[in-house]
């Protein structure tokens, strides 16, 4: 992330996309633009998966993309790879107190923004009716504590979710205890060290994934324990792979391949129980174990290709803003469908639209709101010396 790693979130400041030449990091350094690329795939998988599922009111049945949420799993590997690849070098001149200032910059004014989207979706919703008829104190208790990217307690109508004003934001949350870990240990460790903790956090990933049948877990309070536990092996994985990388062998796959891999997936059929095991879990932790590293690894060499530069810069800067903002709007459309007054066609054609809209408004999100408070929040940071 500040150049860009992580939950989606995208690395500089600038609003035009340069169409010809890679972007770079503060520092000067280039930036994986396939990563940036397959990282705005993720983002896009995500946005659909919770469309589409809303629309099906999420019968398993009928639902696409079942394993849409190890996106999230993916996003915390490139944020251990891009995190060592950014901050690695810098420590002889940058201190803790300041790594974690670049990082509320570069985090920080979208999860702002996601938690007022999420208090004015829960306050104004039409659709609602009285599923939300909730103590004005408590919603807006939630809300202070969002604001800060911190779980807070249930809400009607919101599940059990962590962060009911704006689920997604339980993994920055999670991003945030990454950031601290490596400032703090995981920075000083050595490779090998690194690798160990990474299979051990790897073999709890797989127990939990088998014992609960799915990696959809984290998000909300019954299984909050398996958020630190998604976030530790593919963040601990992204670092490793970084402070190895000279050792790993040199594969090119264009950014489009990759997406089609990640996205073959994510797409598998769920898995039926065999003898008393829970195959579905076990299928999504190797995904998370073997087929998200190696994708990580390709599109560490790979280039993105003819044509395709401008679209991965443009998938990169967008993917953090759609992450952060979609939810919010996808609670009016949870209640609206449950109100059961559109056709199915109708619901195949609203839920279509809403992903054009959800661009645009992360877009606006980028262009309006992240930009500038970044641009500002960097230059005062800078005269601070």
């Amino acid at each position: 992330m500040t150049e860009r790693a992580g939950t989606p979130a995208a690395g500089d400041a600038a609003a035009t996309i340069d169409t010809e030449t890679p972007d770079r990091t503060a520092t000067g350094k280039e930036h994986f633009e396939v990563l940036d690329g397959l990282r705005g795939t993720a983002a896009l998988i995500v946005v659909i998966f919770h469309i589409q599922g809303i629309t099906v009111m999420w019968d398993g049945a009928k639902v696409v993309l079942h394993h849409a949420p190890l996106a999230v799993d993916f996003f915390f590997a490139l944020s251990g790879f891009v995190i060592g690849y950014a901050y690695d070098d810098r420590w002889e001149r940058m201190t803790t107190g300041r790594f974690i200032a670049l990082r509320l910059i570069r985090l920080h004014p979208l999860v702002i923004l996601g938690a007022l989207l999420g208090l004015a979706s829960y306050l104004f919703d039409p659709f609602a009716g009285k599923l939300q008829a909730v103590p004005l104190a408590s919603v807006l208790g939630a809300f202070a504590l969002c604001l800060f990217a911190l779980p807070s307690w249930p809400l009607a109508n919101r599940w059990t979710d962590t962060h009911p004003l704006n689920g997604p934001i339980w993994t920055l949350f999670q991003e945030y205890i990454g950031n601290l870990a490596y400032a703090l240990v995981l920075r000083r460790l050595r490779a090998r060290w690194l690798a160990l903790l990474a299979v051990a956090s790897g073999v709890v990933l797989a127990v939990g994934a088998t014992l609960h049948g799915t990696l959809d877990q984290g998000s909300y309070w019954e299984t909050f324990w398996m958020a630190p536990v998604r976030l530790f092996f593919p963040f601990l994985t992204g670092l490793w792979l970084y402070r190895v990388r000279d050792r790993l062998p040199d594969i090119r796959i264009g950014w489009l391949p990759l997406s089609i891999a990640m996205l073959a997936a994510i797409a598998a059929p769920t898995l039926p129980p065999v003898g008393g095991i829970k195959i579905n879990g076990l299928y999504e932790a190797l995904v998370v174990i073997l087929i998200f590293p190696a994708i990580l690894v390709a599109g560490r060499h790979s280039e993105a290709g003819r044509g395709m530069l401008w679209l991965c810069k443009a998938s990169g800067r967008i993917s953090y803003p759609i992450y952060i903002t979609h939810f919010p709007f996808l609670y009016l459309w949870m209640n609206f469908v449950a109100t059961g007054h559109a056709s199915t066609g109708q619901l195949l054609a609203i839920g279509t639209a809403l992903v054009p809209l959800l661009l645009l408004v992360a877009w606006l999100a980028y262009r309006f709101w992240d930009v500038p408070i970044r641009t500002r929040l960097g230059v005062w940071l800078r005269a601070r010396g």
